[in-house]
């Protein structure tokens, strides 16, 4: 017999489809059963709407009327460009609601749980809790910290390197790590890089040879704007969105340059002599980016592990050793004891081709679970 988990396992696998396209709003997943039979379900599609429950709901019809309706988050309550889900699964005639977590947004936060009650509608929450929060952790972290979602990427040797000491990366790891990194961009809203990732590589950071259409917004830190001239980012900023993240000191003539290709500008605050990474990544989140994809460089990674803003770390490890001359993964952290040091709880682990992929979770987020 299919059971209510059984159903909430098949709305969060739903909720993923979305991941890196509805932003600045969530990925939610909705199911609808009559009977013991699904008769509808549906998925936030890109752009943020319609909304899972709207979708799965059209293709319910009558039969959601006497239905139970799996969601992933609590069904909105507050009128935007779409009715409320909440009024929409009232006026359906469902008469149980089965809902993973609370949505922390202040125009909702339980305030559609009270409309469906209210409505005489049996509503139950906390259904793998812990599995929505995190796939949904970006949209949390956005609502509750202003911020998005941290996964920083490293791709390295055995010894922990990303480079010879000449600069060579490519590649460290096989086709098939680099086809799951091409995967993983295509879930984000956002890839970030640094400026001297730019100067290094002269990366597209494009989403390619996946027939996936959507593009995540290219972000670069760059406190200067010291960035080469007809670069990929700039020749290609007309076409897949280059936001840019600079200090003051940044000159307007190089801001005015990127403009005219396409790109958006973005002063913010610096901590020092280095972009302030907190500052950065509130500006992100107040322009409705929830999940952020960092692939590097080493400065920039340490920058965010230092300011404790990395919440899931992807290491892809390759079958090589290029020694103590090699460019480290991360830079200087600044760490006399272990006990500074940031830690992390082994989420997954598998073989990618002859590459091994280890999924991390910051040990901060592992706590409040």
């Amino acid at each position: 017999m299919v059971s209510d988990r059984d159903h909430m396992v098949h709305a969060l696998s739903l909720g993923r489809r979305g991941l890196g396209q509805t932003a600045p709003n969530p990925s939610v997943g909705c199911v609808v059963v009559r009977n013991g039979r699904v008769v509808g379900r549906g998925w936030t599609q890109p752009g943020g709407r319609p909304h899972a429950e709207a979708m799965a709901l059209a293709q319910a019809g009558a039969e959601a009327r006497g239905a139970t309706a799996y969601v992933t988050l609590e069904p909105c309550a507050h009128t935007g460009q779409t009715p409320p889900c909440a009024k929409a699964l009232i006026e359906a005639g469902v008469s149980r609601v089965v809902a993973a977590i609370e949505d922390p947004d202040r125009r909702v936060s339980g305030r559609g749980f009270e409309m469906l009650r209210a409505a005489g509608i049996s509503v139950e929450t906390g259904l793998m809790a812990e599995q929505a929060r995190w796939d949904l952790r970006g949209f949390l972290l956005n609502r509750r910290q202003g911020r998005p979602e941290v996964t920083l990427k490293l791709a390295l040797t055995v010894d922990g390197r990303i480079a010879t000491a000449s600069g060579e990366s490519q590649w460290i790891t096989g086709p098939q790590a680099r086809r799951e990194v091409h995967a993983m961009r295509a879930r984000h809203d956002a890839v970030m890089v640094g400026a001297g990732t730019v100067r290094a590589d002269d990366p597209s950071l494009t989403v390619r040879n996946l027939g996936i259409a959507h593009q995540a917004t290219r972000v670069v830190i760059s406190r200067k704007l010291d960035l080469p001239d007809a670069s990929l980012l700039q020749r290609t900023a007309s076409q897949v969105p280059v936001w840019l993240l600079h200090g003051k000191d940044a000159p307007e003539s190089a801001r005015d340059a990127w403009r005219a290709a396409g790109a958006q500008t973005h002063e913010v605050a610096l901590a020092g002599r280095q972009i302030d990474m907190a500052a950065a990544l509130a500006c992100l989140g107040e322009l409705g980016i929830c999940r952020v994809f960092c692939e590097g460089g080493g400065l920039l990674a340490a920058s965010l592990m230092s300011a404790d803003l990395v919440d899931r770390l992807v290491v892809f490890s390759a079958g090589l050793a290029l020694g103590a001359e090699g460019q480290p993964g991360l830079g200087a952290l600044g760490i006399e004891r272990l006990s500074e040091a940031p830690r992390f709880d082994l989420r997954d682990q598998r073989q990618i081709g002859s590459d091994t992929l280890s999924i991390w979770e910051n040990k901060r987020f592992a706590a409040t679970r």
